[in-house]
């Protein structure tokens, strides 16, 4: 296998996958050189922490069959659209009705106002009177789509089209508000955004439909793998090959997703969006620090604590869940069949916690085997760079700036 895992040059939005901004994501060429090199002739891949549903499209297109599960609505409906087939002519024809839907407004045939906007917490902090009356029209429309694979299709845009517009920083993955002076100047078309979303990600859906040249799907679901993970749709000794991108620390503290995804979330319908971070992995804190099988991991979290006892919590409750989700998915995995993680070994108060010799040892623990663990520089990622390990204001280090490939083979 060639040494360079960089991809510092490729193009990461190929197909689908350009749908949607999210933060983290694993880039496809990971996930496809990892499929070429140990999936060949495998049937079932599985991703217990999909996010928008990079492995499961790479997994398609080379006819392997995908199962993924994720608790962020928003990611799952993205995964949905990026893995599921249209019919060009059906979509092209809601298009066109969708351009005429918008010519009433743009002309006045309709007023805008008369398409009353949603209410939700902080609406109003995020967006502008005219911007929410826009966006309220698009959503109506979406609203009384019938096909249900286009109205995912929509959806996605839409959600893509809500954060462009809204008044957060562009540049962050937490809900940031731009400065008053930025405020004054950003003046979004909302139709078109929206339409240039739709016509972009019309070019991916097409060039998927080109290249995917067999019949395989993937489902998606929202059950919890740090809990359990249900017989009826991931059978125990069932699954070829796990890849993956866990989550790389609790998400209100690392990168955290349910703050990216809050305002779509919010506008599409999902409930209890202000409270998704706190229920993915590490987002609830644990009563009490209890000792790991790995002695390193344990002695890295006493350094912390001897800093910041509530950090401590942190960093354990996240590796504890880390453990049991870990746990779960081994069970999963057949007889010489393999798991594939890419992580990263974030800093916290001035200790680099090395998740990628804690994701081998957990495998180890559960009959699995390491075959090797490979390095790329990150370059195209949407997350964090830096941190504040030692919790002052301006004083930063440099975080995450590496993956790490981690390989491990069912025994």
């Amino acid at each position: 296998m060639p040494n360079s895992w960089d991809f510092a040059e490729d193009n990461t939005k190929s197909y689908t996958h350009g749908f949607h901004t999210y933060p983290a994501m694993m880039i496809p060429q990971v996930a496809r050189k990892l499929i070429d090199e140990y999936g060949k002739n495998d049937k079932f891949l599985f991703d217990p922490y999909c996010g928008t549903g990079t492995s499961l499209l790479e997994a398609n297109i080379k006819g392997i069959n995908a199962i993924g599960t994720d608790l962020n609505p928003m990611a799952r409906l993205v995964a949905k659209a990026k893995t599921t087939i249209i019919t060009q002519q059906n979509l092209d024809l809601v298009l066109k009705d969708f351009d005429d839907f918008l010519f009433q407004f743009r002309y006045g045939f309709r007023k805008k106002d008369s398409v009353i906007a949603p209410q939700f917490a902080n609406i109003d902090f995020w967006f502008s009177k005219n911007i929410k009356n826009d966006l309220a029209i698009i959503k109506e429309y979406i609203d009384k789509i019938e096909d249900k694979s286009i109205k995912t299709f929509f959806e996605v845009a839409f959600s893509q089209s809500i954060r462009e517009c809204s008044w957060t920083r562009k540049n962050e993955f937490k809900l940031y508000k731009m400065d008053k002076e930025k405020i004054k100047t950003f003046k979004p078309e909302v139709f078109t955004n929206f339409v240039k979303i739709l016509c972009n990600n019309r070019k991916g859906i097409l060039d998927f439909i080109q290249g995917k040249k067999n019949d395989s799907v993937s489902n998606i679901y929202d059950f919890n793998s740090v809990k359990y993970i249900p017989s009826d749709l991931v059978q125990e000794k069932s699954i070829d090959l796990v890849v993956t991108s866990p989550p790389y620390g609790d998400s209100q503290t690392t990168v955290a997703y349910g703050q990216f995804s809050r305002l779509a979330n919010q506008w599409l319908g999902f409930e209890n969006s202000q409270k998704l971070d706190s229920t993915l992995m590490g987002g609830t804190r644990h009563s009490q620090i209890e000792k790991f099988e790995n002695k390193t991991l344990n002695k890295q979290i006493n350094q912390i604590k001897k800093a910041d006892g509530k950090r401590a919590l942190d960093v354990y409750s996240f590796y504890k869940d880390y453990h049991d989700s870990i746990s779960n998915v081994a069970k999963t995995i057949k007889r010489n069949g393999h798991a594939c993680y890419v992580v990263s070994n974030r800093c916290v108060r001035g200790v680099t916690l090395k998740t990628d010799k804690v994701t081998q040892a957990f495998f180890e623990e559960n009959g699995l085997k390491h075959v090797g663990t490979f390095h790329r520089k990150i370059s195209s990622k949407r997350m964090p760079r830096k941190n504040s390990p030692v919790g002052i204001v301006g004083k930063t280090k440099t975080l995450m700036n590496k993956e790490y490939i981690v390989v491990m083979q069912k025994r």
